[in-house]
């Protein structure tokens, strides 16, 4: 199955410019199989997605993207936001009592700049650096293809991961109806609920998938 596990709607993500009935409109005539609405430090209400899934006839499915003092996490397996979750040991507690997961989103930002990033010796230092931040190591997986990163951002994030020896994901990222499918993870098994996809991220049977 083909998900996409990294997607912004308005007015719940006030920086989207799409709502979460044209994303799914969208994603269905991309050909994916899914979407996961993971806005910004904001959770959908479980019969809300639900409702959007019987409507659509697609799978939707719930997350959040939390905004942490050490980057950005997706977050599946919890229900709402408490204060606190900006700082990773807390969310990651949090997330381990929920049995739920947690992905470094664009892992890139914040530890990577482009224009030195040319230069050998000065990426190989920014991946040093990136490599003695503990925050990795309380995710289950990385985002290795952010559908907004650019290619050596990208290429960043998956060095990050093999390092870590974390699997990585897709996502596009969207926040604009164009952005959508560009990139997405594919899962090995099939995928009904959200319990599924906590399931299947535990166990690394995926892997992202560039759509354009």
């Amino acid at each position: 199955m083909l998900i996409d596990l990294h997607t912004h709607s308005y007015p719940k993500s006030d920086d989207s410019f799409v709502s979460a009935d044209d994303l799914i409109d969208r994603a269905k005539a991309l050909g994916l199989d899914g979407i996961c609405l993971t806005e910004h430090d904001e959770f959908w209400p479980h019969d809300e997605v639900k409702a959007l899934s019987k409507r659509h006839e697609f799978l939707v499915l719930p997350g959040s993207e939390i905004n942490t003092d050490a980057g950005h996490i997706l977050v599946f397996g919890l229900k709402e936001y408490v204060f606190g979750l900006h700082k990773p040991g807390f969310l990651r507690q949090r997330v381990n009592l929920a049995g739920g997961v947690m992905i470094a989103a664009h892992p890139y930002r914040r530890r990577y700049l482009s224009d030195p990033g040319k230069d050998p010796d000065a990426r190989a230092e920014m991946l040093q650096r990136a490599l003695a931040d503990d925050f990795f190591l309380m995710c289950d997986a990385i985002e290795g293809r952010n559908g907004r990163g650019r290619e050596d951002e990208n290429n960043f994030s998956k060095d990050l991961g093999n390092a870590f020896v974390l699997q990585s994901t897709g996502g596009s990222d969207a926040h604009r109806i164009h952005q959508l499918g560009t990139v997405a993870t594919r899962f090995e098994n099939r995928i009904e609920s959200l319990d599924d996809l906590v399931r299947e991220i535990k166990q690394g049977r995926f892997e992202p998938e560039v759509m354009q």
